[in-house]
């Protein structure tokens, strides 16, 4: 079955005037000549994006698509009418985002995040901005301590919020972020606690000591591009460590510690130095 506003593996049926035909044994889509490979066979295997042409005729194409069916995108507005506004998904026709599936009123040449599913009544590939109704946390297949899939979807004075896996609702502490992140950014991370009404927060960082030595690895990295010193130690202002190096005062802290045992820094009152091998 051929799976519109997906990557699918199709058989070369024939070659005409507009392109080629491909099937999956029961249906035919046309890819047209633009896109058709200089050496083809008839009966080998081909991979194309199949979605809806101008006319909603199911068409398919080599390029890649900014978004997927039941996925999510940070995407600019084309234009706007009086049915909704267009976007663009790296595709010949836009994708259409009816009025009542905008969480508020799209303006042309701005981004929004919007996820891509295929509407019940039109049956044509359609967006929305009111991104709630995809992703609930009603039934949890994710662990504590677990490694996930993240996009920055909101933020908030409290923290990010974050849509895990592509399913669930989750938040990063304000307070526990170190690098510039973006709405739509795409970034992995952990799920640090999973409270009793199933809301989720995460964290960049790996939980418990595993996350040490990644910490420990980059203040080596910092102490080799400073010549072997840096001016920080346990009595460094919270945000002088943050603002070198994009990790908590406690991180800091825990790796120095560590690298210290393993007696590859010295830590003296003016800051941290690599010991000379």
């Amino acid at each position: 079955m051929i799976e519109i506003g997906k990557f699918n593996t199709l058989t070369i049926a024939r070659g005409t005037s507009v392109g080629l035909y491909l099937t999956d044994g029961t249906t035919d889509v046309l890819l047209p000549n633009k896109y058709v490979p200089e050496q083809w066979q008839e009966g080998e295997a081909f991979t194309a994006f199949v979605y809806l042409d101008q006319e909603e005729r199911p068409v398919a194409t080599t390029l890649e698509p900014l978004i997927k069916l039941n996925d999510f995108a940070l995407l600019r507005v084309s234009y706007v009418n009086n049915v909704g506004a267009f976007m663009n998904w790296g595709l010949e026709k836009d994708l259409f985002v009816p009025f009542r599936e905008q969480a508020r009123p799209m303006e042309q040449g701005k981004r929004y995040l919007v996820h891509m599913h295929i509407d019940e009544k039109s049956n044509r590939l359609v967006g929305s901005s009111k991104l709630n109704q995809f992703i609930k946390n009603e039934n949890l297949d994710v662990t504590e301590g677990e490694e996930v899939d993240l996009i920055v979807s909101h933020f908030t004075d409290l923290g990010i919020n974050v849509i895990i896996n592509g399913k669930y609702k989750g938040l990063m502490y304000q307070s526990e972020v170190y690098d510039d992140l973006r709405l739509g950014d795409r970034i992995v991370g952990y799920v640090k606690t999973i409270r009793p009404d199933n809301k989720i927060d995460v964290t960049l960082q790996k939980p418990g000591f595993e996350s040490i030595e990644p910490n420990a690895e980059k203040i080596l990295d910092e102490l080799r591009a400073s010549r072997g010193f840096l001016r920080l130690t346990d009595d460094s202002h919270p945000e002088d460590i943050k603002t070198v190096l994009k990790m908590s005062k406690k991180s800091f802290k825990k790796a120095i510690g560590t690298l210290y045992k393993q007696r590859l820094i010295e830590i003296k009152e003016d800051g941290i130095y690599l010991v000379k091998s």
